[in-house]
């Protein structure tokens, strides 16, 4: 305040006063009669003020008092301090203190003296007094005065109620911890318009209670607060604050309940604590918890920290929570972050407001990251560089810590740009790395902050981090699918990772035997051929796990580990560990790359020979295994390969190449059949396959003497004359015309004789054959069958002859024309055509 702002306060006080006025029951006054009314006066009473006054003046004793005569019993009835200011701010107020004085002159009981008190400018008249000190003050008369006019008053003297009185009163009473209630209910009805209702056994007791209210409000809002220590009937008051005794008479009426909040201090009655806004709640706690005793300076500093608009009580939490911290009065975590959060947009408190952010920051160290970051900001336009980069380490501290714990609120680093703040971020970083970490996962997060952030540091203190880590991942058992998701992308990014994980993988196969594997497991398996160069070991096995995972690279690791290891011919343990499952065998195809890519005089070699031999002999599951099967044999079969194989596999390479060669070269199906009957056929995979898959489609293109094929059938074989029979029947069932070639065929298993040692299902087959040409065929086709078979059976052919005519002419005569064949049948079957029994 400058000193022209206080002496305009001073010339203010000094000339603000107080009007008195006496109220009564007298015969001298101001009405001309006797009876009640204004004794007396100062000069300048308006008659609005005399209106005022009288309707507060009135007074009711307890009916136990009513008849009190003598000074000690007229001392033990209420007295009744009432203020009532009339305006906001509590400017033009009246204050007056009533007593009972029993008789009056007429010597009739229920007679009072209101001595009362009104200004214009009360704060300024009573010298910033509270309205509730004046009780007991020395100012206040109990007589009438001779004359009507008395003088005006200036700075009445306070009473005996001090805040350390109070508070002595709060410490002995066995109810005090009704006053954080109290001052709730006396909050509510300043801004809700009702009023509390505080009973106590004397209105001493009483104006205590009402002085610790007054004393915790803010002074603006204790100057609002209208009361009065002592009124009868409390239900014909509309004051915030009535006192009363236990003989009143609180009869409210059923509509009136929810406008009176009684406190009974006398029997212990109190209501159950209201809802209240989450701010007025935390002002009444933190003005309680300060106490009546202390909050006299705090509203002193309060002043610093309004603006002068407060008119809510939620409106002062902040300020005064500010005054509390400035005056070494500590705070909860839930004020210093409601106060942080007002801090945001207190620009009226000039330099305070970053002398506040420091008295928070360094006094609330459990402040999180989005209050800090509010202190951060007034640091920072308040220019305080110091405060600013205090808080923005430790800003940055809490991210680091929060990204590393993988927190809900943790947010992801950003590049820094200032030099020094690197700097600082390095090395909170490398301190977090030697002390912060306990777990794999922390020092895998703080490694993904280095690398968002930019950080720089020394690379030997990355080395021996990155290092820290391999070694904690190939510990670690079974790493979470987020663990495991961080570390692929720190192994992407950050090259000092994967030449730790080679380094500690390399520890580990060198220390621990039986570490083969390590490469088909996370996190060794992240480690690419190139992070490998440099270390042999590893890349063998690097290439062993390779193989595992992708086991159509196999050979080329094969030939990778020789080219490595400086051999040409691989041992029984490499090719046992490349070739695990399902079973120890080179597919085709791998004995195919072997073949070409190792030298033939290899291929002479007891463990190759072995392999090349299972490969030749594998079981053939189709076509394109087939296709390879064959280049395999072809590839094998030239003059320097074929002389260094072992002999087994050298006759099934030459094998199965001539009876694939006899298949190409072929001109007449009963030839190639009999290049088949041989028993590496049935013995060998390569000959199998070629009469599963290929022989029959063969023979089937290729014209067949009908007589001879019909002797050499029963020689295929069970398994090749079945499919044999079911293609034939297929082309017989097809219908359409049928082609030279393909009826020689059907001729030749018609044709077969019943004696030939079939079995019962192959003969079944030839007698479908037999009946559906016989009586499905058309009979162009059936005359070019049964000469195709004359020349072989002539006695099938005059079979199909007689069927024939019987389809062409008369029932009868087809009747006599079949009874000439001597076949059994029984009654309802067609006639069996010749060959299907005994010939």
């Amino acid at each position: 305040m400058n000193d022209r702002t206080s002496a305009g306060a001073a010339e203010g006080a000094a000339g603000a006063h107080f009007q008195q006025l006496y109220y009564t029951s007298c015969e001298h006054g101001l009405s001309g009669f006797s009876g009640f009314q204004f004794n007396a006066v100062s000069e300048g009473v308006t008659a609005g003020t005399r209106q005022a006054v009288e309707a507060l003046a009135g007074y009711e004793p307890p009916r136990s008092l009513v008849e009190s005569d003598t000074p000690e019993q007229l001392d033990r009835c209420p007295v009744n301090l009432c203020y009532r200011p009339y305006d906001q701010r509590g400017r033009t107020a009246t204050a007056l203190c009533v007593r009972y004085v029993g008789r009056d002159s007429a010597r009739r009981f229920g007679n009072y003296f209101a001595h009362a008190l009104h200004s214009e400018d009360f704060p300024a008249a009573a010298r910033g007094l509270l309205g509730i000190e004046l009780w007991n003050s020395p100012v206040w008369r109990g007589q009438v005065s001779p004359s009507t006019e008395i003088p005006v008053l200036a700075a009445p003297p306070r009473g005996p109620l001090t805040a350390r009185g109070v508070q002595e009163f709060l410490t002995a009473h066995p109810h005090a911890a009704q006053l954080p209630h109290l001052l709730a209910a006396v909050l509510a009805a300043l801004t809700e318009h009702g009023s509390v209702v505080v009973t106590d056994h004397t209105t001493e007791r009483i104006a205590h209670w009402f002085a610790a209210v007054s004393y915790l409000l803010p002074p603006p809002l204790a100057r609002r607060l209208s009361f009065a220590t002592y009124v009868l009937r409390p239900a014909r008051s509309r004051l915030h604050l009535i006192g009363t005794v236990p003989e009143s008479q609180l009869d409210f009426g059923a509509d009136e309940e929810d406008a009176y909040t009684v406190f009974d201090f006398a029997r212990g009655r109190f209501p159950r604590p209201a809802a209240a806004p989450d701010a007025v709640r935390a002002l009444v706690d933190l003005l309680t918890r300060i106490g009546v005793g202390s909050v006299r300076p705090v509203w002193t500093w309060a002043a610093e920290f309004t603006h002068g608009a407060e008119e809510r009580p939620e409106d002062w939490y902040a300020p005064v929570a500010a005054a509390a911290a400035s005056g070494g009065i500590a705070l909860t975590g839930a004020e210093a972050r409601v106060l942080t959060r007002w801090l945001a947009g207190a620009d009226h408190l000039g330099a305070r407001r970053v002398q506040v952010a420091a008295e928070l920051y360094r006094g609330h160290r459990e402040l999180d990251d989005a209050h800090l970051a509010v202190l951060s900001d007034v640091a920072r336009a308040a220019r305080d560089a110091v405060l600013h980069q205090e808080i923005e380490g430790r800003l940055y501290e809490s991210r680091m810590r929060a990204h590393m714990n993988a927190a809900e609120d943790a947010v992801a680093p950003t590049p820094l740009v200032d030099r020094d703040a690197r700097r600082q971020a390095t090395a909170l970083w490398e301190r977090l790395l030697a002390t912060g970490t306990t777990g794999t996962r922390q020092r895998a997060r703080l490694l993904l902050w280095a690398l968002g952030a930019d950080l720089a540091p020394a690379p030997e203190v990355m080395d021996r981090e990155t290092l820290a880590l391999a070694r904690a991942l190939l510990a670690t058992p079974a790493p979470g699918a987020e663990l495991r998701r961080e570390v692929e992308w720190l192994a992407g990014e950050l090259p000092p990772v994967r030449a730790a994980l080679a380094t500690a993988v390399e520890e580990a196969l060198e220390s621990r035997a039986g570490q083969e594997q390590l490469f088909t497991q996370f996190p060794a398996a992240l480690l690419t051929e190139r992070d490998l160069t440099s270390h042999p070991l590893l890349l063998e096995h690097y290439w062993r796990a390779c193989a595992e995972r992708r086991p159509e690279r196999t050979v080329e690791m094969l030939l990778r580990i020789l080219h490595l290891r400086g051999q040409a011919v691989p041992d029984a343990d490499l090719l046992r560990e490349l070739w695990r499952h399902p079973s120890r065998t080179w597919t085709h195809l791998e004995a195919i790359e072997i073949a070409r890519a190792l030298p033939a005089e290899v291929l002479r070699g007891e463990e190759v020979g072995q392999w090349l031999d299972r490969a030749a002999n594998q079981p053939i599951g189709g076509e394109e295994q087939l296709d390879l099967c064959l280049r395999l044999y072809g590839l094998l079969s030239s003059p320097e390969r074929l002389a260094g194989l072992r002999p087994d596999t050298r006759r099934r390479v030459t094998t199965t190449l001539a009876l694939e060669r006899g298949l190409r070269e072929a001109r007449e199906a009963t030839d190639l059949a009999r290049v088949f009957i041989v028993q590496e056929a049935s013995l060998w995979a390569g000959p199998q396959a070629l009469k599963c898959y290929r022989l029959i489609p063969v023979l089937l293109r290729l014209p067949a003497d009908v007589g001879r094929l019909r002797e050499a059938l029963p020689d295929f074989g069970h398994a090749l004359l079945e499919r044999y029979l079911a293609q034939v029947r297929e082309l017989v069932e097809a219908g359409g015309r049928i082609d030279e070639v393909r009826l020689s065929h059907i001729a030749a298993v018609a044709a077969v004789r019943s004696g030939a040692g079939l079995a019962q299902a192959h003969q079944e087959v030839v007698n479908a054959v037999r009946q559906h040409t016989a009586y499905r065929w058309p009979l162009a086709e059936l005359e070019r069958l049964e000469r195709a078979v004359r020349p072989c059976h002539a006695e099938l052919a005059d079979h199909y002859r007689g069927i024939a005519e019987q389809r062409r002419g008369p029932r009868r005569a087809g009747r006599l024309l079949l009874a000439r064949w001597p076949v059994r049948r029984r009654r309802g079957e067609r006639q069996e055509p010749p060959g299907t029994g005994e010939e």
